[in-house]
């Protein structure tokens, strides 16, 4: 019998640009953005979204890019996504102790961008990774694109023994809608709540870290038009219905509950919960069908607070700040979802 190979996340890294608080850019941007009986609406959204500060690599109070066409969004897409995508891979690869040339496979996602070469080519380019290192782009999943892209990850380092390096990289702030544009509740919440990132996460054969055990979904094909990310002429446009809590609802709990049946845990044994905040409601749903302590979403809570909505990289962000805690989270349940309506889970436990 051959070497079993357990997939365990070595090293994160983060990056973001810099950071404004939601009052400026409601003062000093969408408040003028949004104009009529919408601005009222629009007001209250900001203030209940749980966003105190987030990050734009395109800042709108600097630069208005609500009038550019994709063409020119995606151009600068590549200008700003390829420093923040080197700064997280640069740290991850230092935290678990590896250089650019170890790396195996190669996997980036990001739905807020594209361009060919994309970003897998061209930091595999600058890093200095090996030829032979394979590349995986996974392209328009959203906000769950963390998770398949780990079980890919872990996936390939179970089954060649080398290295897997995973980044999430998103810049939403290229995507605010014209003025101009039909304006319902759905692109209020996308304006109040998104944000750019860029995480990294490095998995290799064994060793310290956290053990991915398993990487698990359920997608209900007939809520398939309750979340949208449309590519227009003018940026990619957000749909996203207000019946997405409600089929969380009927979802969530059959996912972890099956999840953590198959290793033997029980919710109890679960000391981290990192929850895709898509946003305060979705949080609540989740806390309430998973009967989670008051504190079980803190780090989600907080999260969404400090940096927004990232899309992809979020729930990274939550698994980066549970693991740096005092003491740090011994097992851990990762779960965000987005387009499909699609449900990701995964079941993590620290390996020292």
């Amino acid at each position: 019998m051959g070497i079993v190979f357990v997939p365990v996340i070595a090293g994160l890294g983060t990056a973001q640009p810099p950071s404004a608080s939601q009052d400026e850019l409601w003062e000093g941007f969408f408040s003028r953005h949004f104009t009529g009986t919408t601005r009222s609406l629009a007001q209250r959204i900001f203030a209940n979204s749980g966003v105190t500060r987030r990050q734009a690599a395109v800042n709108p109070l600097l630069e208005d890019v609500s009038d550019w066409p994709t063409e020119r969004r995606m151009r600068r897409y590549q200008v700003e996504a390829l420093p923040l995508g080197k700064e997280a891979v640069g740290r991850a690869l230092t935290a678990a102790g590896l250089s650019a040339g170890d790396i195996g496979l190669f996997i980036v996602c990001s739905c807020t961008g594209y361009a060919t070469p994309g970003l897998d080519i061209l930091l595999a380019r600058d890093l200095g990774m090996a030829a032979d290192t394979q590349r995986m782009f996974i392209g328009h999943m959203g906000c769950y694109a963390a998770l398949p892209g780990l079980g890919a990850a872990s996936d390939f380092v179970t089954a060649r023994g080398r290295p897997a390096l995973l980044l999430c990289a998103e810049l939403t702030s290229l995507h605010i809608q014209p003025s101009s544009a039909r304006v319902d509740t759905q692109q209020i919440v996308s304006h109040a709540l998104f944000s750019d990132a860029a995480v990294a996460a490095v998995v290799v054969p064994g060793g310290s870290g956290y053990a991915v055990r398993e990487v698990t979904a359920v997608t209900d094909t007939s809520t398939a038009d309750h979340m949208t990310w449309d590519v227009t002429d003018a940026g990619f446009r957000m749909g996203l219905s207000p019946k997405v809590p409600q089929v969380l609802s009927r979802h969530v709990r059959g996912l972890v509950d099956d999840l953590l049946a198959r290793h033997g845990v029980t919710s109890s044994e679960v000391d981290g919960w990192a929850v895709h905040p898509g946003g305060p409601r979705i949080l609540n749903v989740v806390e309430r069908e998973l009967a989670l302590p008051p504190l079980g979403l803190a780090a989600s809570r907080a999260t969404l607070d400090e940096h927004g909505n990232c899309s992809s990289p979020t729930v990274l962000l939550i698994l980066d700040r549970l693991g740096r805690a005092t003491p740090a989270a011994r097992r851990i349940v990762m779960l965000a979802f987005g387009p499909g309506l699609t449900l990701y889970a995964a079941l993590l436990d620290r390996q020292d």
